[in-house]
């Protein structure tokens, strides 16, 4: 193996120490990811360099002709605080014609835009649920074809940011505070789509081409009220006091048969090639009691961090997280840009 210069972009203040020494968990939890993957390339061998960004290009520009980078780790997931702006910084890096981890800018832009990426899902025949889009300053109107109990979030807005128990609706009262809600608090669009009932499933997706899937992994929603809806909000995502005291975990799937896990994994390599992505995603599936498979959304560059979902699922794939990470790279290194002719 060889061994490279890795430019790893990483969001301004998440720059990893070089040790965890002295660190807690809590205090460790916003850039952990970043110091799993930049530690796992230096042990790899290669030569790394992490640079923070917030909203200027020129460092990005300087590391690049200065350090002469061999390809650039995309941990960035936004700039200048909009999370759909990534994909710019992508669009940056082809310019500059610089390999990249992750996915391509159109991936990431289709992918990042919910409403979009559901309409581009349905053209396809894929199952997603039924959705309509509120935009931010209008009067609130439920279409006839949206029947409660409704799910409400932002169009953009990613890592269950603006996501609580109150996202559930079961009437219109409730559907116009909701949306008002996230129209002040993300000053963009708003998503409603038909809220289905099931287990909550997440695939890992690798490839340019040659695609292949993880293990499915399960939200296990554990202790948790039997009044409150099995969704991932952010206290159940990213609170740890919430998770231990209501046993939230998320493990492999278990009790899917043969036939259901070859269905789920075609499933997401339509969806994957359907909205032109590359290097590595996450997609976020409802299952329902009766066996039916709804694709609720589709997440580029996921959190790679060790012992999260994707990195946990690819273990059970047979691919350790040095391995991991390795493939990551080498994925952005045989991606063939427009640039490359």
């Amino acid at each position: 193996m060889s061994k490279l210069r890795v430019l790893v972009l990483v969001r301004e203040g998440n720059v990893p120490p070089d040790t965890l020494e002295g660190f807690t968990d809590k205090e460790s939890d916003p850039w952990k990811a970043e110091y799993d993957v930049c530690e796992t390339l230096r042990g790899l061998g290669h030569e790394v360099l992490p640079l923070g960004i917030f909203d200027d290009l020129a460092p990005i520009r300087a590391a690049l002709q200065n350090f002469q980078p061999n390809i650039t780790y995309m941990l960035l997931e936004e700039f200048y605080g909009v999370v759909t702006y990534d994909f710019a910084v992508i669009s940056y890096l082809e310019l500059m014609q610089q390999p990249y981890s992750g996915c391509n800018p159109r991936g990431l832009m289709l992918s990042k835009d919910k409403a979009l990426s559901k309409k581009l899902l349905m053209y396809h025949r894929i199952a997603t649920p039924r959705f309509a889009v509120f935009p931010n300053g209008r009067a609130v109107r439920r279409p006839k074809k949206l029947e409660f109990p409704l799910f409400v979030k932002s169009t953009i807005e990613d890592a269950s940011f603006g996501i609580a128990q109150a996202s559930i609706v079961h009437n219109d009262e409730a559907l116009a505070e909701r949306v008002t809600f996230l129209h002040e608090k993300t000053g963009g669009d708003v998503i409603v789509e038909q809220y289905i009932e099931g287990r909550e499933l997440y695939v890992g997706v690798m490839g340019n081409t040659r695609l292949v899937t993880f293990p499915a992994w399960e939200m296990d929603f554990g202790k948790m009220p039997d009044e409150s809806a099995r969704i991932a909000t952010s206290r159940v995502k990213w609170d740890r006091k919430y998770q231990e005291k209501h046993d939230i975990t998320c493990h492999a799937a278990e009790g899917l048969t043969e036939v259901q896990q070859k269905h789920i994994a075609k499933l997401c390599k339509r969806v994957y090639r359907a909205l032109h992505m590359s290097g590595y995603a996450r997609m976020d599936l409802r299952m329902t009691a009766t066996g039916e498979v709804y694709v609720i959304e589709a997440n580029a560059n996921p959190n790679i961090e060790y012992g999260e979902d994707f990195a946990e699922s690819a273990e059970a794939a047979g691919i350790p997280y040095e391995s991991l990470i390795q493939r990551i790279l080498n994925l952005g290194l045989s991606y063939r840009a427009a640039w490359m002719g």
